[in-house]
């Protein structure tokens, strides 16, 4: 049974699953889909396009599926798909999609703090960390297990690898390869996240691996030749793989 304050708003036409909590001033709007479990404290608003899973926390004035702030935007019918487990703060804002790829995505077990803003059409993975009032524009890739601190600014079709720390602060145009610890002004690679690292399981052997593969790639004067060193010195290993195809196929070039 679901439990809803009487000062809230639901439209007849949203689905809700089982168990979920829907507290006083919270506007839920049509066309939405809730799963079970979920938790939204006071004035939360839940747009239209918005398909969220299970056991998820809205904390106040949190916004989700809102209208892109694309003025290429036409009105389209567009979501914002949410996975389960994730706790979004105060005043956290997700757009859904345009007609880019009609759809923003925010996969599992996520913290999104205060104020942060996921922009139309980006692509979270799970696990990740986005800090305080960090900022992300549109159609944004972000892998699985990346840290953001707080304060962050990132451009617009940029991709975030996984388990990488970026420090408060930064702003950056181009991607962010994974297992990096990203920060300074420019935005530039300070050496490997290892504490993260060696945090979620990561051996040191691997961690070694990786910290090399760095060394040969940004050392060497062309990159294309750095990856295929790499590539020559760990033959099948999954981390050099992941490190060497996201180089290979980012659009807007690496930091350095």
């Amino acid at each position: 049974m679901n439990i809803i304050s009487e000062m809230a708003y639901v439209d007849p036409e949203a689905q809700l699953g089982d168990n979920n909590i829907i507290g006083p001033f919270c506007y839920i709007d049509k066309d939405t889909v809730i799963g079970n479990n979920n938790k939204l404290y006071n004035s939360v608003t839940i747009h239209m396009g918005a398909r969220i899973g299970n056991g998820n926390e809205f904390f106040p004035g949190a916004s989700i599926s809102t209208k892109p702030q694309d003025l290429k935007y036409k009105g389209e019918r567009t979501f914002c798909e949410i996975g389960d487990n994730n706790s979004i703060r105060e005043s956290a804002t997700i757009s859904r999609g345009t007609a880019s790829k009609g759809k923003t995505v925010v996969g599992s077990n996520n913290l999104l703090m205060e104020n942060m803003h996921i922009a139309h059409d980006c692509m979270i993975g799970s696990g990740v960390i986005i800090g305080n009032s960090t900022k992300l524009a549109g159609e944004i890739v972000i892998d699985d297990n990346a840290i953001l601190s707080a304060t962050v600014l990132t451009h617009q079709f940029c991709r975030i690898g996984g388990y990488v720390m970026i420090q408060g602060g930064c702003r950056f145009s181009q991607d962010i390869p994974p297992y990096i610890i990203a920060g300074k002004e420019p935005t530039r690679y300070c050496g490997l996240n290892i504490i993260g690292l060696r945090r979620r399981g990561f051996s040191n052997e691997t961690i070694d691996m990786i910290h090399n593969t760095y060394r040969i790639i940004y050392s060497n004067g062309i990159i294309k030749d750095g990856i295929q060193e790499a590539r020559a010195q760990y033959p099948g290993v999954k981390e050099v793989e992941y490190i060497c195809s996201f180089i290979e196929n980012s659009k807007r070039g690496i930091i350095r």
